[in-house]
């Protein structure tokens, strides 16, 4: 609103009427005696300007109104007394060299911004323009004319030439110090301002029970409450929380990998995902807005990280070397021997390369999670569909389907969640049940058999080619 304001005021101020001190400074700066005639001479050069600066402030206003970017009123005030032709011997010594010292203090900010800033449509915007202002001005100083007999045209054509180097150093100047103002939010906030605490990074060598952050309003900032808690301590470095669209706050990422010796978390003072184990403590990427936050997917040692936010990004942390997963809405499972993703339509598995290892339609009723899983040899992907109630095996070698059963739980029950391949060879299960009920079995892949974990397989069972 405020640049609308600037704006309506820069065209009034363009239109006001000549009056004697406008003349009585162009003689005092011109030290032209001036008569009738002169004065009349005087005032319509005064007046054109005026006209056209008139115009150009007219043009100018609405765009400065609506990219909230003053820099358009500074040009449209300024570009009559650069583009308007007047030739003119080029005798003002002290003005080019301040235009000249304007132009270079233009140069070496806007590298600098460029630098540390990176390029932009409002920079890329100003930057064509103070190109054409220079421009002009060196055209207008090879095209100077020669000095003028006439006392008057010589006084005008200096003043003239003034205006211009005055009007080129104010653009090039504006170019780079001025830029667009930023609106008031109407919304909630998308994003979590960053908070300045006491600097200090907690390390682990195993974690053990994590908690969440439980109060999200509280004004104490260094309350407890507002940790992520590793084995009941504080883990400050970590992001208690993250600020979506509309929203009320929702605790901010924080995975540990199975294996309890790595975590990926939000850090709470650059806005950037971090990968932290024992030895080391990596950034992922760039700072993030709350709603560019991924959600994140971590592999059973640690070692691979998958980023999924408009596609995924999955990461070796060995060798800090990833891969891009375009059109992946969510990641069912990462592991050594590779990730298996869902998109709108299909779920797919891939290695590391980001080799498409198996395509299929998406199974109706999926679980929540632990819906799929990669062998660690590669060369299976099972999925557990139809809430719990089926399981398919694929060989991935050959990319068919060579097991599809309905698994035989106690009680008729379906499964809750897979643990995995055993490292017996069996897949393991788990269902909901009350307390004190068994709760984890080994199932056969190939019949849909199913055994209580703590008594093992029957004598002699070998799982085949499961």
């Amino acid at each position: 609103m405020i640049f609308w304001a600037a704006a309506l005021i820069t065209v009034p101020a363009a239109a006001a009427p000549l009056g004697q001190g406008r003349l009585g400074r162009f003689v005092a700066l011109t030290g032209l005696p001036v008569e009738e005639t002169d004065a009349r001479r005087v005032v319509g050069h005064l007046a054109g300007v005026r006209r056209w600066r008139l115009a150009a402030v007219v043009l100018a206003a609405p765009v400065a109104g609506l990219t909230a970017d003053p820099f358009y009123l500074v040009v449209g005030w300024c570009a009559v007394s650069v583009f308007r032709v007047v030739r003119a011997p080029v005798t003002e010594a002290v003005y080019r060299q301040a235009w000249l010292l304007a132009v270079f203090a233009s140069a070496v900010t806007g590298c600098y911004l460029l630098a540390a800033q990176g390029i932009t449509l409002t920079r890329l915007a100003h930057a064509v323009i103070v190109v054409a202002v220079i421009a002009a001005i060196l055209y207008a100083e090879r095209n100077a004319g020669p000095e003028k007999a006439d006392e008057t045209e010589s006084a005008i054509g200096r003043w003239s030439v003034r205006a211009r180097y005055s009007a080129g150093a104010a653009i090039v100047l504006a170019g780079v110090f001025l830029a667009p103002g930023r609106a008031l939010p109407s919304e909630s906030p998308q994003y979590t301002m960053p908070i300045r605490f006491e600097e200090q990074q907690v390390s682990f060598q195993k974690i053990g029970e994590v908690k969440r952050p439980t109060c999200p309003w509280i004004d104490e900032l260094d309350a407890p409450c507002r940790y992520w808690l590793v084995d009941d301590v504080p883990f400050p470095q970590a992001a208690p929380y993250v600020v979506m669209r509309g929203g009320a706050p929702k605790a901010a990422p924080f995975v540990v990998s199975p294996d309890r010796r790595s975590v990926v978390y939000l850090d709470r003072t650059s806005r950037r995902m971090v990968h932290q184990n024992e030895a080391n403590r990596n950034e992922l990427g760039g700072p993030l807005a709350d709603t560019d936050v991924p959600e994140v997917s971590i592999s059973e040692r640690g070692r691979y990280v998958a980023l999924t936010r408009n596609g995924t990004r999955v990461i070796d942390t060995r060798t800090w070397s990833g891969i891009t997963l375009p059109g992946v809405l969510k990641v069912l499972e990462v592991n050594s021997a590779g990730t298996v993703v869902r998109t709108a339509s299909r779920l797919i598995a891939y290695d590391h390369r980001g080799k498409e290892l198996l395509s299929t339609a998406i199974p109706d009723g999926l679980l929540r999670s632990h819906t799929a899983f990669l062998k660690p040899d590669a060369n299976r992907l099972l999925i557990i569909s139809d809430d719990g109630n089926l399981v398919e095996t694929y060989d991935l070698t050959t990319g068919e389907r060579i097991h599809r059963v309905r698994p035989r739980l106690p009680d008729g029950d379906p499964i809750d969640s897979g643990t995995g391949w055993s490292s017996k060879g069996p897949f393991q299960v788990r269902r909901d049940s009350g307390d004190g009920e068994r709760k984890n079995f080994f199932l056969d892949l190939a019949t849909g058999r199913t055994w209580h974990i703590k008594n093992g397989p029957p004598p002699g069972y070998r799982p085949g080619n499961q």
